[in-house]
Parts: structure tokens; sequence; C-alpha cells
């Protein structure tokens, strides 16, 4: 279990209501996910699924531009500024990000569970903060974390499992 870093967790919430507040259409998934269903692991990160689309990474840009987000995985740790790269009209399937609140991954797709519709019809609706946005589904996030089949994702499945059967909603393996 991670050790929890009540800056780097109050600047992952900053970060998520931001997206919330300029109504970006996206799902929650990953360990943020998880912890928003009860889970105690605690992410290191915010991870969400959105369709890259040119007018989607534009206003994710406009909402994440003071927060000088720069794509943190590149060729021999080059910096690359996410408002310039990709270029305007370009579109990529993910975008690992640093930002001033953090890091942000924002994905096309779920290993195991599939895109962005997909998990939209099946996200949970929960509130944040006085708003309210879309999470992944548990039993979604299960089946995504069995599927990566990690030792991390394998222990958190583990414990949603158990949190789904306490609400009787998936029978605990």
């Amino acid at each position: 279990m991670n050790k929890p870093d009540t800056t780097q967790m109050s600047q992952l919430n900053q970060l998520l209501r931001r997206l919330i507040d300029a109504k970006i259409d996206f799902v929650v998934i990953g360990e943020f996910a998880g912890m928003l269903h009860g889970s105690s692991y605690v992410a290191c990160s915010l991870e969400i699924c959105a369709v890259p689309t040119p007018s989607s990474i534009r206003h994710l840009r406009e909402t994440l531009a003071d927060l000088n987000p720069v794509h943190r995985m590149t060729p021999m740790n080059t910096t690359l500024s996410f408002l310039n790269i990709p270029r305007d009209g370009e579109t990529f399937d993910n975008f690992y990000l640093n930002t001033d609140l953090g890091t942000i991954d924002i994905l096309s797709n779920v290993i195991g569970v599939g895109d962005f519709e997909r998990l939209k019809s099946t996200a949970t609706a929960m509130p944040f903060q006085g708003k309210t946005c879309l999470v992944m589904s548990l039993e979604d996030l299960i089946k995504a974390k069995e599927t990566l089949a990690r030792e991390k994702d394998l222990l958190v499945a583990k414990q949603l499992r158990a949190i789904a059967a306490a609400r009787n909603q998936t029978p605990q393996k």
C-alpha cells in the first residue's frame, strides 16, 4: 500500500476539480477511481479516459495551460510541451503528462475493458467536492486490474472485490 502524501493528494484533487469545472468529457480510471470506490491504495497520479479529438485536445490545453503540462514519456527525456505537441489537428491515442499539480495520464481506452464510450456507458456518477464526475465502474475496474495482472494491480483487484462483495455488487473470488 502506498503511503499517503496529503500535499500530493490535495494537488491531484485540484487537478480533478479543474477538469470537472472545465466540463471535460472523461471517466476517472486507475488507482484514483479505486480510491473513489473506497480502496485504501493511494493514487500517485490522476488517470482518465477520454476521446482525443482535435477539439477535446484544444479544450484540455486551455484547461491545463497555466499548469505547464509537459509530456513525460519522451525520447531522451526531452521537454515537450502539451501546449505545442501534438500540433493543431493532430491527435494521439494517449497522453502522459506532468503538470504543476501532478501527473495526469489521458488514455483513449483501458486494456481488458474497452474505449471511452464503453467505459462511459457503465461508469458510476460520483460526488466530488460538490460536483459530479464519472468514475469507472467497480466491475470494470476489477476487470482492468486483473487483466493487467501486475502484482500491485492484483492486490488492488482483491481489495476492490471485497468492497464489491460488501456492497453486493460482485461476488468475491
